[in-house]
């Protein structure tokens, strides 16, 4: 079965106040993030996955310059955070664990290759980066048995930070959706996760991939950081 993607591009990126959405923010290579995106994919991937966009603000855009894509539209995209973004692509999804990328990182190809394993085994998992832990970023905690706890911006001694690449195993997805439902229209899709692991034990592994590079662009020194790497 072909590995099922899905990007998160649904908002409007007002912190790097960019005239089109922050995905087709244009890197130093001439790529833009989204496309940075697609080409790590088929490197990690080939032919055997599908991508599928949620889309939002100024949606045509980035429909025309992804056409092989299939596209969700969130039309509550400014009154709504990633949560409910994620619910309607996992609503879309077929059979089977769901990858999913927020639309604004940038990273290293190899991330791809070390979680496929997981994505094979249908292990449901968070990317982190431990080598630095940032005020405003999301960070984790973990339990005695190693895996994912706590996942917010708000966690206190936190690891790590999440990098915004995660996976929900096909046996998770049932339980995960049921709590994104559950979440405010202004959470963020780590509240669900949260929820899932507190209240229906739901095991997320944190894969570790500190050694890689991985930038969420949030800012313009984001930018500045993801262009040092392409």
């Amino acid at each position: 079965m072909s590995k099922q993607v899905v990007i998160l591009a649904a908002g409007m990126g007002t912190r790097l106040a960019r005239p089109l959405p922050k995905p087709l923010t244009e890197l130093r290579d001439g790529r833009s993030i989204m496309q940075q995106q697609m080409d790590n994919l088929v490197s990690a991937f080939g032919s055997d996955h599908r991508v599928m966009i949620v889309v939002g603000y100024k949606l045509e855009a980035i429909i025309e310059r992804f056409p092989e894509a299939t596209f969700v539209y969130n039309e509550f995209y400014d009154q709504t955070n990633t949560s409910k973004s994620l619910l309607k692509a996992l609503r879309a999804s077929g059979d089977g664990g769901v990858l999913w990328l927020n639309g604004d990182v940038v990273f290293d190809h190899q991330v791809l290759v070390r979680v496929t394993k997981h994505i094979e085994a249908e292990e449901s998992f968070v990317v982190v980066n431990t080598s630095k832990v940032a005020e405003e970023e999301v960070k984790y905690t973990l339990d005695a048995e190693g895996f994912v706890d706590e996942l917010s911006k708000q966690v206190v001694g936190g690891l790590g930070e999440a990098v915004g690449i995660n996976f929900v195993g096909a046996s998770d997805k049932a339980t995960l959706i049921k709590r994104l439902q559950e979440v405010g229209e202004q959470d963020y899709f780590e509240r669900a996760i949260e929820l899932a692991i507190e209240l229906d034990a739901l095991k997320f592994r944190a894969v570790d991939i500190s050694d890689l590079f991985a930038v969420e662009v949030d800012f313009a020194e984001d930018l500045d950081r993801a262009n040092e790497h392409v």
